[in-house]
């Protein structure tokens, strides 16, 4: 019988390492064959605060312009898949001048009006689905300009983990980007990196792979924070921090951080203490003057999906375009400690696409030892290169299914979809011909990542995206228990009692093992809501039920009104995507976007003086709610963190899942085990 614990211990030994990749990463921006010199990232200071289900993220930059004559700054940033950008300001002449939300035409428009006339102007655009650029101007020659960005993000937790990553690598899959720039991403004097984390919940340990020079500091079991800078002589906290708990770290405890390239992302795990009971989890928020309230709704269910038994067939599609150089030779180690482990009677096909697809194994066959080596021994001497043709790649894999056996199929990929087929719709199609589940690993921030999550989701199965930074045994367990063991599907949760509406999840995923659901919307009023899950686990129907409490007025988290929103343009785009470009979509994205202030495909941040603002009309709605939510952070740093509610009448009667022990493997281990761990095709 296969054994999960020996493959385990197995891979702690493997001495396989991930390879780290020479791919781009955030830094500023020099055309190519330009005779001027670079301009310099002089500092980079992170701010990080996580309170249980939301993170603010904030980044001070100090750029400086070494040459005789003023230069314009363009800085690129890749962006977290899940964050909203709603916060950029630019300093003018010493003052801190927070941005605007507008249309992007019109942004550029203004930009480039007010750069012609020598004005000071800068504005923050979203590249496609990958990266954000920054246009500064102007850096006078020899001097300095300091920029901030806030962004926002719902946080999860998975199994008793919980995942913070700053993503600094580009990705590398941007040719024509890279062609026209070159990158400067070294800091000539400070990087600093500090986040506090608090929690409803115990903490049992946090930890930073990558980075042994980080300080952890634990500060009451629910109250934790991490620190690292480049030099501990001039490490510090800016005067504007998000909330009077990262001011309190005290320079003395932050540690050198050996790295001044901005080309390596920082993740930051924890994880909860065993034994905790399954909940419901509110946060909301609600002023005395709004006639509406916004809430995020968590539910962590308690431990009652049951393992899975039975012989299966894998399809492994694996990228080897240009962008996985350096990556390749070692997935294929990885794979090749997969598929030795694989239990007897089990079936294997492996793929390979960069512009065409490739069928290495010549179909399904036995997982022996001769078929195994024959197979490594294609893929060794297979190389990298050329465009990704992810369509052909998929089609190649569900040729030939059997319908007798169960199989899934598992896609390691770390760029987009540029060769043949790109249309998202044409992917969802031939994945829904198939009862198959898809699971998805993705490498590095500037995968299509819209895609490939529609793709796990109408397959039922998941996706994941895998930093370089990432190195530790919970992910390797999290990947385990979502495919050994079974899952929550058709999922409906119904929330009666009060008015709630604007709801952002409708049709919810596959839950599988230790994974969190959670609700956005809109109530009109507070008090007690009965709060009921139902689903099927294989052909049973389930359900859960319990009261919970909405309060009539709560100040504490503005923030999310962002998120809801963003979840809602997310929907909207994803609707776009699949059907095409409508009208009335593409309007509403943009009126969320301007009502809420967001970065989006048809937005800008702009940050021009204050007489210019006025000259266009432009309402200082973003620095309002800037200000409301600078202020809700500092309040929430004196209070005491607890957001269950269902202590009363506990929804779930089990203990959630937790993963146990420390240890650390390389993020190649979450594909090792992939290959070998079980699944079921959806009924």
């Amino acid at each position: 019988m296969f054994n999960i614990k020996r493959l385990l211990i197995t891979l702690i030994l493997c001495p396989i390492a991930f390879v780290m990749t020479d791919a781009s990463a955030s830094g500023l921006l020099t055309p190519v064959n330009s005779q001027l010199k670079p301009l310099i990232i002089k500092t980079h200071d992170v701010n990080v605060t996580i309170h249980d289900s939301l993170a603010i993220t904030r980044v001070d930059q100090v750029f400086h312009n070494p040459n005789q004559q003023s230069l314009e700054a363009i800085y690129t940033f890749p962006i977290p898949e899940d964050g909203a950008v709603g916060g950029f300001t630019f300093w003018i002449n010493g003052v801190a001048v927070e941005g605007e939300v507008v249309k992007k035409d019109q942004a550029q428009k203004i930009y480039q009006e007010e750069k012609n006339s020598g004005h000071h102007v800068a504005v923050m655009t979203q590249d496609s689905h990958k990266t954000f650029d920054i246009k500064v101007y102007p850096v006078n020659a020899n001097a300095d300009v300091k920029i901030q960005l806030v962004y926002f993000q719902e946080q999860k937790i998975d199994t008793g983990m919980g995942r913070y990553v700053y993503p600094l690598e580009n990705g590398g899959v941007d040719t024509a980007k890279d062609a026209f720039w070159n990158r400067n991403e070294a800091i000539e004097e400070r990087f600093s990196f500090n986040l506090v984390l608090r929690s409803s919940y115990a903490i049992d340990g946090l930890r930073v792979p990558k980075q042994p020079s980080a300080n952890v500091e634990n500060k009451g079991n629910i109250h934790w924070s991490v620190s690292l800078a480049s030099d501990t002589n001039t490490a510090i906290v800016p005067s504007q921090t998000i909330d009077d708990e990262i001011s309190s770290i005290p320079s003395q405890n932050v540690k050198t951080f050996n790295k001044q390239q901005l080309n390596q992302d920082i993740v930051v795990y924890w994880r909860q203490a065993l034994d905790l009971p399954g909940s419901v989890d509110l946060v909301s928020y609600k002023s005395a003057e709004d006639k509406q309230g916004t809430f995020i709704l968590t539910l962590t269910p308690g431990d009652d999906l049951e393992p899975l038994q039975g012989q299966r067939d894998w399809i492994f599609v694996i990228d080897k375009s240009g962008s996985m150089a350096g990556k390749y030779q070692t997935l294929i180690e990885g794979i090749a400690q997969g598929l030795k482990k694989l239990p007897q009677g089990d079936r294997f096909k492996v793929v390979t696409f960069n512009a065409s697809a490739q069928d290495l194994s010549e179909g399904f066959v036995l997982a022996t030892n001769e078929s195994i080596e024959y197979t490594l021994e294609k893929l060794r001497q297979d190389g990298v290169g050329g465009g990704t043709n992810l369509y052909a790649g998929l089609k190649k894999g569900l040729r030939d299914l059997d319908s007798d056996r169960t199989t899934a199929i598992m896609l390691v990929t770390d760029g987009v979809a540029n060769v043949g087929v790109t249309e998202k719709k044409r992917f969802l199609s031939l994945l829904k011909k198939h009862d198959i589940r898809l699971f998805s690993f993705v490498m590095g921030n500037s995968a299509n990542r819209p895609l490939l999550e529609g793709m796990s989701n109408v397959s039922h199965g998941f996706y994941t995206s895998i930093s370089n930074s990432d190195d530790i045994l919970g992910q390797i367990q999290l990947a385990a228990s979502k495919l050994t063991h079974q899952s929550l599907r058709d999922i409906n949760i119904d929330v009666s009692g009060i008015d709630v509406f604007d709801l952002t999840t409708k049709d919810l995923p596959t839950i599988y093992k230790g994974q969190q659901m959670s609700v956005l919307g809109h109530y009109r009023k507070g008090g007690e809501a009965t709060i009921t899950l139902t689903g099927y686990v294989n052909a049973q129907k389930v359900s859960y039920k319990t009261k919970v409490l909405f309060p009539k007025e709560n100040a504490d988290y503005p923030e999310i009104a962002r998120l809801w929103a963003y979840s809602k343009i997310k929907s909207l785009e994803s609707l776009v995507d699949y059907l095409g470009e409508d009208d009335d979509s593409n309007q509403a994205i943009l009126d969320l976007s301007l009502a809420y202030s967001i970065v989006t495909k048809q937005t800008s941040l702009l940050v021009v003086e204050q007489e210019v603002f006025e000259k266009h009309g432009i309402k200082r709605v973003n620095d309002e709610r800037r200000n409301i939510e600078r202020q809700a952070q500092q309040q929430r740093s004196q209070k005491s963190m607890d957001n269950r509610v269902d202590k009363a009448a506990p929804m779930f009667k089990k203990s959630r899942p937790s993963t146990g022990g420390g240890g650390s493997v390389s993020m190649i281990g979450v594909i090792v085990l992939c290959l070998m761990s079980l699944s079921r095709r959806k009924k």
